[in-house]
């Protein structure tokens, strides 16, 4: 998703606060994401915490209470 939305990892940084190089651990499976930064993740990438986890194939995010 990131690459769709055309950012680079250090874009992913700016807008999650994940260091790169951590955030780089994340996407190669290096190391697991924390609730939290799946969270930010979700957030970051206008998508649910269920199509991080690949539970649903959809990417479209759940309304957000206000």
């Amino acid at each position: 998703m990131r690459l769709e939305k055309g950012y680079t990892q250090v874009k992913m940084q700016m807008l999650t606060g994940i260091d790169q190089s951590d955030y780089s651990k994340l996407e190669s499976g290096k190391r697991y994401y924390t609730f939290e930064q799946c969270r930010k993740l979700a957030l970051a990438l206008e998508t649910s915490m269920d199509y991080l986890a690949g539970l649903t194939d959809e990417k479209k995010p759940y309304p957000r209470s206000k």
